[in-house]
């Protein structure tokens, strides 16, 4: 009777470790699945950002040059403006 009972415990411990087994391979499949799906958001937004950058950076290049422009216009518009100071500060001498 005792070798009937150490199978049957046997059985028994065997039968639990592989179900405990297959729950953990159960809650590691979710792991790994809510994992993937993460990962799939994060490239996602990754492509996002990258996006994002190249529509700033082009944005920030169009702004540099008409600052640029702007500036050499202010230089020209200055230039002219003091030409004609120059022009009248002369005193006549009577």
């Amino acid at each position: 009777m005792t070798r009937k009972n150490s199978w049957a415990i046997l059985a028994m411990a065997a039968g639990l470790s592989l179900f405990a087994t297959a729950c953990k391979d159960t809650k590691t499949m979710q792991e790994n699945q809510q994992l993937k799906t993460q990962v799939s958001d994060l490239q996602k937004q990754l492509g996002e950002m990258g996006n994002n950058l190249d529509t700033v950076t082009a944005d920030r290049d169009n702004l540099k040059k008409e600052n640029e422009d702007l500036q050499a216009r202010l230089a020209a518009r200055n230039r002219t403006k003091s030409k004609k100071k120059a022009v009248s500060r002369k005193r006549h001498s009577a």
